[in-house]
């Protein structure tokens, strides 16, 4: 009997279990595929500060990285767009603006290197964050600026053969360059920058947050390398979905649940019993509901009698009155007899 509740129990807990809703991941964090480890980078977002309120020290605007020989430093905010309010974003909707999260400026101009994203991917064990649609890159013919990246492969060999095959070669390369090039389409000027950040764990406690720029590809891929204590990741911990008077609640419907699944599954297989008495405790739930049915007769009998008659005539002797009344104190002196021997039975 026991083993029988205990199993349903179970049943019903893992049921209820498989059955509740799955809350949306949190913007902004990830799970490792690899490790189970939970990352949450919300604590790399920048705010701006509230109004008659200074910012923290080290926190004024969003995160900046050096450009080096780039020409431009870098703008970048996690979880949100930039804190600095943008006036001049090239090749971007100005509806846009306000949800670029990278940004450099160059020549008084701003150039949005993506837009907000709040879903950080791995690629093996590395934590990557991703922003899209920025400005526009620049075409085929402004690739060969100063600014522009530097293809280190396409460099020329120099050998010490005969000039001839030098020039042999170089007759062969350039008729080829001029095909490839009649070949390579020309740009359409709808690709846009975008920026890659590979986050690294730094766990020291004494190091803050920092993050560098890597490489500028084509002027259109942007990659920035992190390193924080964000990128570290932890345990899991979910939210309690319901208060402690939910969960109670949730206690009390499986219990009341299981003895009444499982008393009617004993009392047909073991007592074999049908209709309603395969009820658990069967007789004490009929006497329950027989005293409520009583009890709801003698309120409504008593209650009658304060009620106006339905004829247009009143009665006309006391004594006939007296009598009825009478009879009716006895019916009903007999029927609490009844229930009291019904109940001490």
């Amino acid at each position: 009997m026991r083993t029988s509740y205990l199993s349903a129990l179970l049943a019903l807990l893992w049921t209820a279990a498989a059955a509740s809703d799955k809350k949306a991941p949190k913007p902004c964090t990830a799970v490792s595929p690899t490790t189970d480890r939970f990352f949450d980078l919300n604590p790399l977002h920048r705010t701006p500060p509230e109004e008659g309120k200074k910012p923290k020290e080290g926190e004024e605007g969003s995160w900046h990285a050096r450009g080096h020989d780039y020409g431009a430093n870098f703008t970048i905010n996690f979880c949100g767009p930039v804190v600095e309010e943008l006036d001049d974003v090239q090749d971007l909707d100005k509806d846009l603006w306000r949800n670029v999260s990278a940004f450099y400026e160059r020549d008084g101009k701003q150039y949005a290197l993506g837009l907000e994203s709040y879903e950080p991917v791995f690629r093996g064990r590395k934590l990557v964050l991703n922003y899209t649609g920025g400005s526009l890159c620049p075409s085929s013919s402004d690739r060969r600026s100063p600014h522009a990246a530097v293809d280190l492969s396409s460099r020329e060999i120099i050998d010490d053969d005969d000039d001839k095959d030098k020039d042999k070669d170089k007759n062969k390369d350039d008729e080829d360059d001029d095909s490839s090039k009649k070949k390579k389409p020309s740009s359409d000027g709808k690709r846009r920058k975008t920026t890659i950040i590979s986050l690294l764990c730094d766990n020291d406690p004494l190091v803050k947050t920092s993050f560098s720029f890597v490489a500028a590809v084509d002027d259109c891929v942007y990659f920035f390398e992190g390193r924080s204590n964000a990128a570290c990741g932890g345990v899991h911990i979910e939210e309690q979905a319901l208060g402690p008077g939910g969960v109670f609640g949730v206690i009390m419907l499986i219990a009341v649940m299981v003895y009444f699944i499982g008393g009617c599954v004993y009392q047909r297989a073991v007592m074999h019993q049908r209709g309603w008495r395969q009820l658990p405790n069967y007789a004490m739930w009929a006497g329950i509901g027989r005293f409520i049915a009583d009890m709801f007769i003698i309120l409504t009998s008593s209650c009658a009698r304060f009620l106006p008659s339905r004829r247009g005539y009143s009665r006309v002797s006391l004594g006939r009155e007296h009598g009825r009344g009478g009879r009716r104190n006895e019916d009903e002196n007999r029927l609490i007899d009844n229930l009291d021997e019904e109940w001490d039975d």
